[in-house]
């Protein structure tokens, strides 16, 4: 009993952190719990380096703060690190933003820069 009690605090906070609409870092524990619970999620993958991921993140931010998207969780991915979720993605390149609804993927969209663009795409993880 002991030992699941540090896992139940790790995946509460998982989820406090997701609820929060605040970008939190991608791991498989973070992302599978979500699923589960039917939870949406946009996954962002971006490098530091790329001006198009620049030109999305304040509009990723101002979705994140409305009400109709404040329950998706958005999981950040580096894309110069985290090659291994790129290859579980099916990810080619930067600038890369995929909805999922229950785990299971529900839009996609790469180099999109236009608010409108990226909201259709959180309108997919959200309904």
């Amino acid at each position: 009993m002991k030992r699941s009690q540090p896992l139940v605090a790790a995946l509460a906070f998982c989820a406090a952190m997701a609820s929060a609409a605040e970008p939190m870092p991608f791991t498989q524990q973070a992302f599978d719990q979500l699923a589960h619970d039917g939870k949406p999620v946009v996954v962002d993958v971006s490098a530091t380096w790329c001006p198009t991921c620049k030109a999305q993140k304040p509009i990723v931010e101002r979705l994140s703060k409305q009400a109709a998207y404040q329950d998706v969780a958005i999981l950040a991915v580096d894309f110069d690190a985290d090659k291994a979720v790129l290859k579980q993605f099916k990810v080619a390149m930067q600038s890369t933003l995929i909805a999922f609804k229950g785990g299971h993927e529900t839009g996609r969209s790469v180099g999109d820069t236009t608010p409108a663009g990226l909201e259709a795409l959180f309108k997919k993880a959200a309904q």
